[in-house]
């Protein structure tokens, strides 16, 4: 998202997938965007556990930068290739529900402030926009019931609203080949997992991946058929990645049924 040439594939390849009669959903994070103007107005830039520690200062930037910048390139971008993107944040119409999440390092609690985990999603403002041939895209910034806007991790709320809207699979791109199997002794990425062989590999994740396999987890134990983990840095990699089996990057699926089917198949 921070390459020109790589975020016009990106919008091109969203409506490829539209014309082929699939029904996207664009999720979009903005971490160095956000990064860029913190240390543009002199705040604070730290990372806990994967996840950006939020003050109510930095909770300003995140909503400015996400909804007010990034969702408008993207929204932009899309829409150069005709009246389809339509940009929402969680907040609109209480697309998410959030409470505050809480993390901790090495076994020890610690504060992230304003960072929100998605406990309801309301799709239906979505599935109207779905219905009417529109492309959302949606700002990671959600609500909770006490009034408190929260931060929340792009990857986990695109697993949240895959799952509210029924999706048959979820993509997370990013800037990574995928999940590695013994980092950073060894850059070999592992092809495909269960649930239950990612559910035991966790604990042993890397901060940055820790939120997106979390995430992958997350959609296929709730029904998505499958999730998948993509290299975003070359051209098409969303569509090479949709329709090529098994790669490139990571592919998630749920555990396997009796009889070695996997639900869902």
């Amino acid at each position: 998202m921070v390459d020109p040439s790589l975020h016009r594939t990106f919008a091109q390849d969203v409506v490829e997938l539209w014309h082929a009669g699939l029904r996207p959903v664009v999720v979009h994070g903005g971490g160095p965007q956000i990064s860029a103007m913190l240390d543009r107005l002199g705040l604070e830039v730290r990372f806990e556990a994967g996840l950006r520690v939020t003050t109510p200062e930095t909770m300003d930037v995140v909503r400015m930068v996400l909804t007010g910048r990034v969702q408008r390139e993207l929204v932009g971008a899309i829409n150069v290739h005709g009246p389809f993107a339509v940009g929402l944040s969680g907040e609109d119409a209480h697309t998410m529900t959030a409470v505050r999440r809480t993390a901790s390092v090495d076994g020890r609690p610690v504060d992230i402030g304003l960072v929100g985990d998605v406990v309801a999603v309301d799709a239906s403002a979505i599935g109207a926009l779905l219905e009417r041939g529109h492309i959302p895209v949606i700002s990671p910034v959600a609500r909770g019931e006490d009034g408190q806007v929260y931060n929340v991790n792009a990857d986990l709320a695109a697993s949240a609203l895959a799952v509210a809207l029924g999706a048959d699979r979820l993509m997370v791109m990013t800037d990574v080949e995928g999940l590695y199997a013994d980092w950073p002794r060894s850059n070999d990425v592992i092809a495909r997992l269960n649930a239950a062989e990612l559910h035991a590999l966790l604990p042993r994740l890397a901060s940055g991946m820790l939120p997106k396999m979390e995430g992958c987890l997350r959609a296929v134990r709730a029904g998505v058929g499958r999730a998948q983990v993509i290299d975003g840095r070359t051209p098409h990699a969303l569509l090479r990645g949709l329709f090529t089996e098994d790669g490139p990057g990571t592919t998630v699926v749920p555990d396997e049924a009796p009889g070695g089917k996997e639900d869902g198949a």
